[in-house]
C-alpha cells in the first residue's frame, strides 16, 4: 500500500486502514474506524474472538524519533479508557471482555501489541 498524505489526518487515515488490514489478517473483525466523543478517539475498534479491543494505531517512518508504541504514554491511554468506558455504557456492552491493543507501524514494518495496557480512566 503506498502512502502519501497531504496532512495528518489524511496520513493517519491511511496508517488506520493499512492497521485494520493487518488486523483482519489475523482474524479480527473490525466494528468502527475513527470513534469519536467529547472525551477524545479511538482509532479502530475490532473483535478478537471474545474480545472487544479497543486499538490505538501509531505511525513512525523510521526510529529517529523513538518507537511507535512509546508515543501511547499515559495520558493517551488515559484518553483511550475513556473513550472505551463511553462506548460500552452507550451500547450496554458493560459485561463483554475487552483490551486494548497497540498497532506501531514503523516503516514498513507492522507489530501488533496485545493487552498493550490496562484500563486508565481515572
Amino acid at each position: 500500500m503506498q502512502i502519501q498524505g497531504y496532512n495528518k489526518r489524511q496520513t493517519g487515515a491511511q496508517y488506520e486502514k493499512l492497521a485494520g488490514e493487518f488486523l483482519l489478517s489475523k482474524g479480527y473483525k473490525i466494528l468502527e474506524y475513527n470513534f469519536r466523543c467529547r472525551m477524545g478517539e479511538i482509532d479502530l475498534i475490532a473483535r478478537d474472538e471474545e474480545y472487544l479491543v479497543f486499538c490505538e494505531v501509531k505511525y513512525r517512518a523510521g526510529a529517529a524519533k523513538g518507537h511507535p508504541a512509546e508515543a501511547v504514554g499515559p495520558r493517551k491511554q488515559q484518553v483511550i479508557s475513556k473513550c472505551a468506558a463511553y462506548y460500552l455504557m452507550t451500547r450496554r456492552m458493560g459485561d463483554i471482555p475487552c483490551r486494548f491493543d497497540v498497532v506501531s507501524v514503523e516503516g514498513r514494518k507492522i507489530t501488533l501489541i496485545k493487552n498493550a495496557f490496562d484500563y486508565a480512566g481515572r
